[in-house]
């Protein structure tokens, strides 16, 4: 997305990178997966012109296809799954509640307080925090409804082309994916997901099973958390806390 096209969003409404599973949990969590001329008839008196060289001062198209509107490239499902935060949020605190886990949630605060979102400065500045992930819930029978992970290093990005990218830069899960203005609420984050020892990440919609979609929201002074309703690989909903 361009720089001018973020700018040109109120502040309130502007930008969001990303639930990874770390190793060292302080929970026991389950095992991570091992894881696109016809020529006209008549008569032509003119040479056919010739191709360009790319202007190198031009601004770059961006990293998904240099729009602000995340309905253009998240995927159906990816966006079926957002309209389902709510029920997200519901059925991952009940089972965590089920399993024992409420002074653990109290603990954690407004960090899953569903409607805790707050208006203004939604976007981090670029940089680099600390996140951390807290799994909610469980996908089928097996596994705990609560998982926390330890800090990890993240930073916030914004390219020379206007992408303001969100990436957690360590862990054996990593993410990587930019934010997008939706409300002034919230950011919508479209990005994939880093396993293990891979180098890089790949582009979103190359890997279905590695593409994520999540909401960033602001809860406090310097603390924002993205969450991902029912992630591919094992929890019902992924929370990420973001701090300086």
């Amino acid at each position: 997305m361009k720089l001018r096209s973020v700018l040109s969003v109120p502040a309130s409404a502007l930008m969001l990178f990303i639930g990874a599973c770390d190793r060292q949990p302080q929970t026991t969590a389950k095992t991570e997966p091992a894881i696109q001329v016809e020529e006209a008839d008549g008569i032509v008196d003119e040479p056919a012109p010739q191709p360009t060289e790319p202007d190198p001062t031009a601004p770059s198209q961006g990293e998904q296809g240099g729009t602000d509107d995340w309905h253009k490239v998240a995927s159906s499902t990816d966006t079926a799954l957002l309209g389902r935060l709510d029920e997200a949020w519901d059925t991952a605190l009940t089972r965590a509640r089920r399993d024992g886990y409420a002074p653990e949630l109290k603990a954690l605060g407004a960090l899953v307080v569903p409607d805790a979102a707050q208006s203004g400065r939604l976007q981090p500045a670029p940089g680099n925090y600390r996140c951390r992930t807290i799994k909610l819930g469980v996908r089928g029978d097996v596994g705990s409804g609560f998982v926390a992970y330890p800090y990890f290093a993240c930073r916030v990005e914004l390219t020379p082309g206007g992408d303001l990218i969100l990436e957690k830069t360590t862990g054996s899960q990593r993410i990587r994916g930019l934010l997008y203005p939706d409300s002034e609420r919230r950011l919508v984050y479209v990005g994939t997901q880093s396993w293990g020892d891979e180098k890089g990440f790949p582009a979103y919609g190359q890997q279905p099973e590695r593409d994520q979609a999540g909401v960033l929201e602001r809860i406090g002074d310097q603390r924002w958390r993205l969450a991902i309703p029912f992630p591919k690989q094992e929890s019902q909903l992924d929370i990420i806390e973001i701090v300086r």
